[in-house]
């Protein structure tokens, strides 16, 4: 048996596979955020042990028993800080906490910073974080011996070993992301070097064995292989198999993601897509991220006082987009707009305008903010043939519908099944145990395709176009 875990932001699941990349058993725990102020996202990483406890105990005594190696994934740019005796020393600051914008765009400044890491510095990722730190919290910045990323806290718990694989590193702004190693010149511009980070290694290598008395505890196999993993956007496309040149998906989750795998590495930092490595050697990615997509209906629905599922199961047949307009910066935005301070808005409200005319606005919101990472992304040389999509906002018909419609690219739903980053955290289990290379990253059997409605196409261009004049105007009152 191979197990996955992979530690999201709202909970930590784990998916058990045999050799035969079929899922046997599975479990999740649920987590929480902490915001305690405006812009601030906080988890503490004791309850990711707990999660991590919990799901252990929650899958079957006769599998656990089998597992003979474990992947992990997570949620990428969370700073997790320890001290020398690896004790943590504050809440972990996540990924989309924005409070140390300003160090941010201060880093940003420094052209080494894109020419090395790849890629704009983000509020959201963990350099600026430790800037802001060193300025706010200076007591707490002199006790710092060492930076993990969240997945790689629980590695340090399973195996004791401090580890971060290439996918997650790059987008820490201190990865040198070309040549898949820390660069000492970006550490040192936060106040930190290369004592403070976990030894680098590739997603499908070895990076620890299971700690004895975790192997006792909860009856696992003794000395079980922790592979190096992935940050959760790599994860999933390992679990997708999007691994070759031209492949792609749309994760429709808490966030927005469009995802192309790559040959070679691309980094072109203007347009804001993320220029990382994938977990597999020798490949990288480009992704365009939105900060809210499912979050943004979420949100909505309890505005609406509705569940999310049932308002966008109301919507029937794709329509031509109306004029009521979302912009679903409900945090800031990434892809292309970098930009941690503009915040959502309703536009083109009238009295016409009811519960079905709103819900669509949020989800054709999402779908163009889609769109603007899809063409940042054709910027730099890259392209997607095919589209598969994730994430809970997949099982939308009308959303996957409005997605291809709007993008030109047919976008297909995987069969009944988990194909997410805990299942491509354990097929990276798998190839760590066994040596199997990416041909066992196969891509998933397919229950629908959703093609691009001609008659529809020319009001997408049109509503897409509204929509950006909209995002345009509307940074100069935030």
């Amino acid at each position: 048996m191979y197990l996955g875990l992979d530690l999201g932001t709202s909970g930590l699941k784990g998916v058990l596979i045999d050799a035969d990349q079929r899922i046997v058993a599975e479990a999740t725990a649920p987590l929480t955020v902490s915001r305690p102020r405006d812009g601030w996202s906080e988890q503490s990483p004791a309850d990711w042990i707990a999660a991590a406890e919990a799901v252990l105990r929650a899958l079957p005594e006769a599998a656990r028993a089998a597992t003979e190696a474990i992947g992990l994934s997570g949620q990428m740019h969370g700073a997790v800080l320890l001290d020398r005796s690896d004790n943590v020393l504050r809440p972990c600051i996540l990924w989309n906490d924005t409070r140390a914008h300003r160090e941010a765009a201060e880093l940003d400044a420094d052209p080494a910073f894109r020419r090395i890491s790849g890629n704009i510095v983000f509020p959201g990722f963990t350099a600026p974080k430790l800037l802001w730190l060193r300025r706010h919290e200076p007591a707490l910045f002199t006790q710092v011996a060492r930076v993990l990323l969240p997945k790689d806290y629980l590695r340090l718990w399973l195996t004791g070993e401090h580890v971060a694989e290439m996918s997650d590193a790059s987008g820490t702004s201190w990865l040198d992301t070309g040549a898949r190693d820390w660069s000492e010149a970006l550490l040192a511009a936060t106040g930190l070097d290369r004592t403070a980070m976990p030894r680098l290694v590739e997603g499908v290598a070895v990076s620890g064995r299971l700690r004895p008395e975790l192997a006792r505890r909860f009856g696992l196999r003794p000395g079980a292989v922790v592979a190096g993993g992935a940050g959760d956007n790599a994860a999933a496309a390992i679990g997708l198999g999007v691994v070759k040149a031209g492949q792609g998906f749309v994760s429709l989750g808490t966030s927005g993601v469009l995802f192309a795998a790559n040959d070679r590495y691309r980094p072109d930092p203007a347009t804001a897509v993320h220029s990382f490595c994938h977990a597999l050697p020798g490949k990288w990615h480009q992704m365009g991220v939105i900060l809210a997509a499912t979050d943004a209906l979420n949100w909505f629905a309890r505005l609406a006082g509705s569940e999310p599922a049932a308002l966008a199961e109301a919507l029937g047949t794709l329509k031509a987009p109306g004029k009521t307009r979302f912009l679903p910066f409900l945090g800031g935005e990434r892809t292309p707009l970098n930009d941690a301070a503009i915040r959502g808005a309703f536009i083109g409200l009238d009295h016409a305008t009811d519960r079905e005319a709103a819900t669509r606005a949020v989800l054709e919101g999402v779908t163009f903010a889609i769109r603007d990472c899809r063409d940042a992304l054709y910027a730099t040389g890259s392209r997607i043939d095919r589209l598969l999509a994730t994430g809970g906002g997949a099982k939308s018909d009308y959303w996957l519908a409005a997605l291809a419609t709007a993008l030109g690219t047919p976008v297909a739903r995987p069969a009944a099944g988990d194909y997410g980053a805990a299942f491509g955290a354990a097929r990276l289990a798998f190839m760590a145990a066994t040596g199997a290379g990416a041909e066992i990253a196969t891509p998933p059997t397919i229950a629908r395709t959703f093609e691009p409605v001609a008659a529809l196409t020319e009001a997408f261009d049109a509503g897409h176009a509204r929509y950006r004049a909209a995002a345009t105007a509307i940074r100069g009152l935030t």
